[in-house]
């Protein structure tokens, strides 16, 4: 009796209608899927995040310190290569006054009359000195054992041991 009532265009309508109330029924069980999925999603997301932000202060923290430990490192070094400069520098200023000296006692020795060959018949000739490097001859300070130019030969070792230091 219905079915008399309505017709072809009342079917087609209840039929639409059914289909759209299923059609929104998966909607809203396909949205509180996904909005479950969303939190899920959301939280990794912050997970991610603040694991990220502690990995990035970890590494700050390392860095900072590694420039500490630099620091502190170049530091020692520079008052090592300071201690070092300062014992070259005394051992130069000995090995200075030594040489010096010892050309001062040369010079000393020369001027000494006991030494004096005045009124004495002239040498005699000898053999020619053996041929050698004047290092070897002067030694370790590089000071010559001649009488003759104390002053330049002292200016040799001192300009001498300058260069090597």
């Amino acid at each position: 009796m219905i079915l008399r009532l309505l017709n072809w265009q009342g079917i087609a309508g209840i039929v639409v209608t059914l289909t759209l109330i299923v059609v929104l029924t998966v909607q809203k069980v396909e949205t509180l899927h996904w909005k479950k999925h969303s939190e899920k999603f959301e939280q990794l997301y912050q997970q991610e995040q603040a694991a990220f932000a502690t990995t990035t202060a970890n590494y700050r923290a390392a860095a900072a310190q590694a420039r500490a430990k630099d620091a502190a490192n170049a530091e020692r070094v520079r008052a090592a290569q300071a201690d070092i400069n300062q014992e070259t520098q005394d051992a130069f200023q000995i090995r200075l006054a030594d040489a010096r000296t010892r050309a001062e006692r040369l010079r000393l020795d020369a001027k000494d009359p006991a030494d004096s060959r005045i009124g004495r018949a002239a040498p005699v000739p000898g053999l020619p000195a053996p041929t050698g490097s004047a290092s070897k001859d002067a030694g370790e300070d590089r000071l010559l054992a001649t009488r003759l130019n104390y002053e330049d030969a002292l200016i040799a070792t001192e300009q001498g041991s300058s260069s090597t230091s």
